[in-house]
């Protein structure tokens, strides 16, 4: 753990520094063609559940209703939006994420608070590790397997991790990001929400 840690703190920092002018970039081109704020904060379940503030940078317009609601996630996205999420340079703040301690660079994804409750007991090991930018899930079909399948491969992690993994699961990252693999599941913006188990284990 020790080791994951120092190399999860080490290479955040480094890839910080060396991509500050991309990050400066984005920050600007979000600011323009999206409006403030340029991140998107909100909180998710880390270590054993606790709580942390994850950060992106903002995907979405602020488009509403006649009402004053905001539309749905799908009307909301533009195409420099699309551009964001589909090459993953929306996560880019999640390395402060990372420096910080709330995050892994590998573990299964962070998802919503309020799914906690919705966890059979296997499901809920996936809280035994730190979440991660990327994780086991991610690299075999990210948003495009159903949600049994994916708490399938975080639960594999958990029993699994190693150093070796992490590495390997970095470079088929990297690879996927490239190809734009898996993004989301037709006609949702990444996945369905989760029911529970067993609505969704069908």
């Amino acid at each position: 753990m020790i080791l994951k840690r120092t190399f999860d703190f080490f290479i955040s920092t480094m890839a910080v520094v060396l991509l500050l002018p991309l990050f400066l970039l984005l920050a600007c081109l979000v600011k323009y063609k999206l409006g403030s704020p340029i991140f998107f904060k909100q909180q998710r379940p880390g270590l054993h559940g606790k709580p942390f503030h994850l950060y992106k940078f903002r995907s979405m317009s602020d488009k509403r209703d006649r009402d004053g609601k905001l539309l749905p996630d799908l009307q909301r996205y533009t195409p420099f939006g699309n551009f964001l999420r589909r090459y993953s340079l929306d996560e880019l703040p999640q390395l402060f994420n990372v420096i910080k301690g709330d995050l892994s660079l590998v573990g299964p994804r962070p998802l919503l608070m309020e799914y906690l409750p919705l966890y059979n007991q296997e499901q809920a090991r996936r809280h035994l590790v730190r979440p991660g930018i990327t994780g086991w899930a991610q690299v075999n079909g990210r948003n495009a397997i159903s949600w049994k399948e994916k708490f399938k491969y975080d639960v594999w992690y958990v029993d699994h991790q190693s150093f070796i993994l992490d590495l390997k699961i970095i470079l088929m990252t990297i690879n996927k990001v490239i190809h734009s693999d898996g993004i989301n599941q037709p006609g949702h913006d990444s996945m369905p929400d989760f029911k529970g188990s067993k609505e969704n284990d069908r």
